[in-house]
């Protein structure tokens, strides 16, 4: 497994499993349920709301932590020593988690009860799309990570390439 240990693998797994279940529930909520509910008296609404939030509000909550553990976990355990001195992948990084940390905090208000973001709530068509921009935008950066950026190997690695593929010239350094 190119030494990764169960660990990374599950960590790897928790991460994506979170990311689904929270980014499927939103695109549900903004393009199945809220168009659904419609047609609802305001009392009936309100009660759907309630009871949908109060279930829905636990799973924001777990879904962020796991999704912060197993996203540090893996980027500092398994990314950032593969991509040492990687600037390209390092920028894109930060920019990646910087949006993750927005659409925490959005996903959090909307699902949330405070008062101070009520006004947020009352709109939340527009922000639910808001959010499932930021998400896809974030899924778009992590796959390019995955698919495009490739990691550097050690100097051992580079050497050990060189003198099975002598014809190749690859190096670390040279990349």
């Amino acid at each position: 497994m190119n030494g990764l240990t169960v660990v990374d693998v599950l960590s790897r797994w928790a991460h994506i499993g979170a990311t689904i279940v929270l980014i499927g529930g939103v695109v549900f909520t903004r393009f199945v349920l809220m168009p659904a509910a419609e047609g609802l008296q305001e009392s009936e609404h309100n009660a759907l709301r309630e009871r949908i939030m109060g279930r829905w509000r636990k799973f924001v909550m777990a879904g962020i932590l796991v999704l912060l553990v197993s996203g540090f976990y893996n980027y500092l355990k398994v990314a950032r020593p593969a991509h040492k001195g990687d600037g390209l992948y390092h920028g894109l990084m930060g920019a990646k988690i910087l949006l993750a940390f927005a659409a925490f905090f959005l996903a959090s208000v909307l699902a949330g009860r405070s008062p101070k973001f009520e006004q947020l709530r009352e709109n939340s068509s527009r922000w639910l799309g808001v959010l499932i921009l930021i998400t896809g935008t974030i899924v778009a950066i992590g796959g390019y990570l995955k698919v495009a950026v490739k990691p550097r190997p050690s100097p051992a690695s580079a050497s050990a390439l060189q003198s099975e593929y002598p014809l190749v010239r690859y190096t670390a350094i040279n990349r």
